[in-house]
């Protein structure tokens, strides 16, 4: 029988086998190597178990996976409604310039006081403009009729006195609140670009404090500032009040939804976690949006509106008592008996009993040195290959948020009711997310990604080339590409939150977003070209989001492999040359089943080494396992004693 070289921790002990030893500042870390004549022994399997192996003992689809799956699925409901709020909270009524009483007008010039114009086939009063009511007055006084003279000549002046606004089909919105019309109608696209502005900054922040302080806490966190600062924002007294305010709610609303996803991610299964980015997480968003265009048909005021948008938030509070935090992350944290407690209680809950020892510090050598290792936004562009990922990532969720936002935007600019086709645009995000769902269940990412994302652009393409009095078949394209590029949308998450590893992965996937941001900010102006041309937002959409969907191709594929838990551990591009790792760190076949034991002391080989020797071992086992023949020991422990490396 062969001596065991040492204990790794909870009683188990190692066959010896061929070794390498290194000794370096008191510290000996011994590489066990297993060849093809040696039988692996149950310890060194173990050794090799990641995370989900761990806990698999759990179960896929019990109680407490339910519970996680339905409650953080709910806590993206107000996120769906709140996201898109600015589609009816700025909504611009129809409009034009106000005539006051002591104008001294006639009826008939009263009618005839403003200019009328073409707009959308249709002949109506120009929004900007009026006659000049010193020449109105006089003519009124000549007792002149508007028929009587040339209109056409009159002199004309912008709206001095204010505008009226029509009550169809809302009853106030911020532009009629605050006049951001005609010469301060650049505000309205900026207002809804202001709210991403928050969504770009709390991408940034949440992700970096979610992996310091956790997924949980960031989670609770946010929501209580989107709910707090969005009910004071239904007191605004100006624009400039609501615009702030909309940035820092814009802030929770995105920092919240990228904790509970990453949270989610991490807690549930292998199986289920495709479940919930896709039917959990956006079917759950998809109901939030849903119920957007029926909150504001029955509410058309914007304060009661946004109020009742805003205090559905506070019915979260009672999930910080059923919400775990992510055992994964406080892993990372090094913090293994928390993480023990948390997996025992979901054990107990799920009917199951759990082992003795569920997670051996010797089987997470790689997680428990992490807590003297911090991780910052830099690690993202820190290697090679996390650098190429990272910058494609970028530009992948830049651009389908420019399409996903664009597009929902826009429908109050589409032919038909402006509440029917919001509420058709959030419709058709159902099937996206089944669609998506099934793509990431059974085929390959690159190739779903791109396939959806040439769906969506194509067809936007093609919106120009519909009449216009064909405007049901121009709605139809235009949900068929909301629903690629939202089919894309829901994937990329799951596909960026694979690729990135667990110290970094929600600052990884909160960078992602971050960079989805600037999109989303330059959404409100793509849609404003509409005024120009109505075929150029479309144009440019589709545009690029066929040429992004040709980038996805080159991403390394994730399908049916294992969470990374390091930026070691990271699938890699092919096709880039990787000139720092040299061929001794490479990875074959035979290194797969590597072994790294670290920190065992001097003292302890010195033992082992003092109890070889004495034994004088030479040739083999009965039970086949290699031996070192005490020559060989001898050689390695001179070479040890000169602080050289000898390999057996």
């Amino acid at each position: 029988m062969a001596e065991p070289c040492g204990s790794t921790g909870a009683g188990s002990r190692w066959p010896l086998w061929l070794f390498q030893a290194r000794s370096a500042a008191g510290v000996c870390s011994l590489r066990l190597r297993q060849r093809c004549f040696v039988p692996l022994g149950p310890s060194a399997a173990l050794a090799m178990r990641d995370y989900d192996d761990m806990v698999a003992f759990l179960g896929e689809w019990g109680p407490f996976q339910r519970l996680v799956f339905f409650l953080l699925s709910a806590s993206i409901i107000p996120n769906g409604f709140n996201g898109l709020s600015a589609v009816f909270l700025a909504g611009i009524p129809e409009h034009r310039c106000h005539i006051p009483a002591g104008a001294n007008l006639s009826a008939a010039w009263l009618n005839a006081s403003v200019p009328l114009e073409e707009r959308g086939g249709k002949v109506v009063a120009q929004r900007c403009r009026r006659y000049s009511l010193r020449a109105l007055s006089n003519l009124s006084a000549q007792g002149l009729l508007p028929g009587d003279v040339d209109l056409a000549a009159l002199e004309q002046e912008p709206c001095l006195d204010g505008w009226d606004y029509s009550t169809e089909p809302y009853l106030s919105t911020i532009v009629s609140q605050w006049d951001l019309v005609c010469e301060n109608d650049w505000k309205t696209p900026l207002t809804t670009s202001l709210f991403f502005v928050g969504v770009l900054f709390g991408s940034f922040v949440s992700g970096q404090m979610s992996d310091r302080f956790g997924r949980k806490n960031v989670l609770f966190a946010t929501m209580g500032v989107q709910t707090g600062f969005g009910i004071i924002q239904v007191f605004s007294t100006s624009w400039e009040m609501f615009s702030v305010l909309f940035v820092i709610v814009g802030m929770g609303q995105i920092s919240n939804y990228v904790a509970a996803f990453v949270l989610g991610t991490e807690i549930l299964g292998s199986s289920i976690r495709i479940i919930y980015c896709t039917l959990g997480v956006c079917l759950f968003y998809a109901l939030g949006y849903m119920l957007l265009p029926l909150t504001a048909y029955f509410l058309r005021d914007w304060r009661m509106l946004l109020l009742a948008l805003t205090l559905p938030g506070l019915l979260y509070i009672p999930l910080w008592w059923f919400i775990p935090e992510s055992p994964r992350w406080l892993l990372s944290q090094g913090r293994l008996e928390e993480a023990e407690n948390i997996i025992r209680k979901a054990a107990q809950k799920n009917g199951v009993t759990a082992p003795e020892v569920i997670f051996d510090p010797s089987e997470l050598q790689d997680l428990t040195t992490r807590d003297q290792q911090t991780y910052s936004i830099l690690d993202l562009v820190k290697s090679q290959n996390i650098r190429c990922i990272t910058i494609m990532c970028v530009i992948l969720w830049m651009v389908i948020a420019i399409g996903y936002f664009g597009l929902s935007l826009d429908t109050p600019n589409l032919h038909g009711d402006i509440y029917l086709n919001c509420f058709l645009s959030a419709v058709i995000e159902v099937p996206a997310y089944i669609i998506s769902w099934l793509l990431l269940q059974y085929f390959p990412r690159r190739y779903s990604m791109a396939a959806v994302l040439f769906l969506g652009g194509c067809v936007l393409l093609f919106v120009q080339l519909v009449p216009t009095y064909l405007g049901i078949l121009s709605i139809v394209l235009v949900m068929t590409g909301k629903f690629g590029i939202t089919a894309a949308f829901s994937m990329v998450y799951v596909y960026t939150a694979e690729l990135y590893p667990t110290v970094v992965r929600n600052m990884g996937v909160g960078a992602s977003s971050m960079a989805s941001r600037i999109g989303s900010i330059l959404s409100p102006y793509f849609v404003y070209l509409g005024a120009y041309d109505r075929f150029l937002p479309y144009i440019l959409m589709g545009s690029l989001t066929v040429l992004t969907g040709i980038l996805t191709l080159f991403l390394p594929e994730s399908f049916g492999t294992p969470l990374p838990d390091t930026i070691d551990q990271m699938l890699r591009i092919k096709g880039i040359k990787y000139r720092n790792t040299p061929k001794s760190q490479k990875k074959t076949k035979e290194e797969e089943n590597t072994i790294f034991l670290k920190k065992v002391s001097t003292r302890s080989y010195n033992s082992w080494f003092a109890d070889i020797t004495a034994r004088k071992v030479r040739g083999a086992s009965k039970e086949g396992h290699s031996v070192i023949s005490c020559s060989l020991v001898e050689k390695g422990e001179k070479k040890r004693k000169q602080g050289q490396e000898y390999r057996f």
